[in-house]
C-alpha cells in the first residue's frame, strides 16, 4: 500500500478518535486504548477455519458496519454505541496502515488490500 493510502487511513483513525472526544463519550484513556484492539478478537474464529475466521474478522473490522453502528448510537442517544461504532472503524483504519484488509476466506493472509508479507 502506498504513502498517501496509509496517510489517509491514520487520518481517519486520528478522525475517529477525536470524534468520540467532541462527541463527550465517556471513556477513560487507558480503557479506550484496551478496547481500541478488542475487534481483534473476531480473529478467533480462525481456530475453527478460513472461512469463520474470515467471516468473523470481517464483522469487526467493516468500515460500513462501523459507520451504521456509530450513526445508530448517536441518533438513538447511546454512547455506549457510538463509542463501539467509532472504536471500529479507528480500529479498522489502524489496521489498514500495516496493510491488514478483509480477509478472503481462503487464507488470513489473502486480504482485500493484496497478500500479507
Amino acid at each position: 500500500m502506498n504513502t498517501l493510502l496509509k496517510l489517509e487511513e491514520a487520518a481517519m483513525t486520528l478522525a475517529s478518535i477525536a470524534l468520540m472526544y467532541l462527541l463527550g463519550v465517556p471513556l477513560s484513556g487507558w480503557v479506550y486504548f484496551l478496547l481500541f484492539f478488542s475487534p481483534d478478537l473476531g480473529m478467533l474464529g480462525y481456530l475453527i477455519n478460513t472461512r469463520v475466521g474470515a467471516l468473523g474478522y470481517n464483522l469487526f473490522h467493516h468500515k460500513g458496519i462501523a459507520v451504521l453502528v456509530a450513526m445508530a448510537g448517536y441518533f438513538l442517544a447511546m454512547d455506549y454505541l457510538t463509542l463501539a461504532g467509532l472504536l471500529l472503524f479507528g480500529h479498522s483504519s489502524f489496521d489498514r496502515i500495516w496493510g491488514y484488509g478483509l480477509k478472503f476466506p481462503d487464507s488470513f493472509k489473502n486480504t482485500h488490500l493484496g497478500m500479507l508479507k
